[in-house]
């Protein structure tokens, strides 16, 4: 299931980057005192208390600005908070309650979502300072507060977001609806197979390159079980990306990687494999999503017997890097094979979120190493002495040796390669974690 969203907002230059950096334990969002560094929303995961969930950096809110550019944070900071399940509304101690910030909060208060207060800059040690108390005018509840700079107040300020999110509990009665992100360049037909799919004008279809600007939630309930389709704004080159509107919609399609179960990566038969295909599904390869790789506008290639054969193998060395992802050929203007996609949607859903008991992994991986011996180094082999699967969606293994260093690349392959020979693990990425004995962190 996706995770939920925070998002921290407020006015230009009151320390929404370095609270985001502080929370999430990077430097991930550029950080400088001139006002508007940050101009479009940044996410990372972040974890307290056992809850994950998605931090949403976001540019400064100026309510009444004619800027160009500060309206468009504006309007990026809006669709954040549209987005979120909590709003995290970060002030300065040190300006005091401003017309932006009650402005702010009057805009957040409409939005009718949860907000926490934050009051940043008190850098002091002790009990706050007087003038913390006005924060109180804004009429968000108890405000918090936090040094950024110092992580002072931190901690309650992530217990008062935590106790604001969803519960886990609906989270996981809504598992059985699987979530899935229809992406790929522009024209490849997404909004074709979303109307197709939905059996209605859903989203507008052109042939025009970027007609779709929003990320579209479309439920779906068939033979095959629930699904909700996320039809997404094609994701071109940054380069390329001139238009502030389709700069949005890039996010926005990131965005419904992030959220998606099962992402559908569209390739045009008519045009066959080019670069951007490749980017467009690393994004899904890199976040962990179950694919599907779906080469539509079949009903428009001219075929002889071998048509699909010669296309089929091409296909599968340009995507090497994602050997497990299933192909299919399909046509979203005639229904062709839509049948098969849902069926093959519902099971890499199924291996995505598959769970191996330990026992049967160490068997494995008994049977591999008897086969193959580990590498060695210097006189020093590579030992192995357990793994156990840490994690799903994606399945992330993790593997105890007496050195890291040592576990190459080529053996965690072959490693993989082995359990996917074992277990299936059809259309999901997999992830190792090598941890030396005696380690209680730390990945390779």
């Amino acid at each position: 299931m996706a995770r939920p969203v925070v998002a921290v907002v407020g006015r230009p230059n009151v320390g929404k980057s370095t609270l985001f950096n502080k929370l999430i334990g990077q430097r991930l969002s550029i950080v400088k005192d001139t006002p508007g560094v940050t101009r479009d929303r940044i996410f990372a995961e972040c974890e307290w208390c056992g809850r994950r969930f998605l931090l949403a950096d976001t540019g400064g809110i100026e309510p009444y600005s004619d800027d160009v550019i500060l309206s468009q944070m504006r309007w990026q900071a809006q669709l954040a908070i549209q987005q979120a399940d909590v709003i995290v509304l970060v002030t300065d101690l040190r300006a005091g309650v401003t017309a932006n910030d009650a402005d702010v909060a009057a805009m957040l208060q409409k939005s009718g979502k949860p907000v926490v207060l934050c009051v940043n800059k008190c850098d002091a040690v002790g009990g706050p300072p007087p003038e913390f108390y006005e924060f109180y005018n804004l009429g968000l509840g108890d405000p918090i507060p936090v040094s950024s700079v110092h992580g002072h107040g931190t901690g309650d300020l992530l217990d008062a977001v935590c106790a604001l999110l969803p519960p886990e509990a609906e989270e996981e009665e809504e598992s059985e609806v699987v979530r899935v992100a229809v992406i790929g360049k522009p024209n490849a037909g997404k909004s074709s197979l979303i109307n197709r799919i939905a059996g209605e004008e859903r989203a507008i279809v052109s042939d025009i390159a970027g007609t779709t600007r929003d990320a579209i939630d479309t439920p779906v309930h068939n033979a095959f079980g629930d699904f909700v389709f996320i039809d997404t704004a094609g994701l071109r080159r940054r380069s390329r990306v001139d238009d502030a509107i389709e700069k949005y919609s890039v996010l926005r399609a990131e965005m419904a990687v992030e959220r998606a179960d099962v992402c559908v990566i569209m390739i045009d038969a008519t045009e066959g494999f080019t670069e951007q295909d490749s980017k467009v599904a690393g994004i899904a390869h890199e976040r962990g999503k179950a694919c599907v790789i779906a080469v539509n506008k079949w009903d428009a290639v001219e075929k002889d017997g071998r048509t699909m054969d010669v296309m089929r193998k091409k296909l599968m060395n340009d995507f090497s890097f994602m050997a497990y992802a299933p192909l299919i050929f399909i046509s979203a203007k005639t229904g062709q094979r839509l049948d098969r996609l849902f069926e093959l949607i519902r099971y890499v859903a199924q291996q995505n979120a598959m769970r191996i008991s330990t026992g049967m992994l160490n068997d494995v991986l008994a049977a591999a190493t008897a086969r193959v011996q580990p590498p060695t180094d210097k006189g020093r082999r590579l030992r192995i002495y357990y793994m156990t699967q840490a994690s799903t969606k994606p399945p992330t293994f993790v593997c105890f040796v007496n050195r890291a260093d040592l576990f190459h690349f080529s053996y965690q392959r072959y490693l993989e390669n082995q359990i996917r020979a074992t277990f299936g693990l059809e259309g999901t990425p997999v992830r190792f974690v090598v941890r030396e004995r005696g380690e209680t962190g730390g990945s390779k």
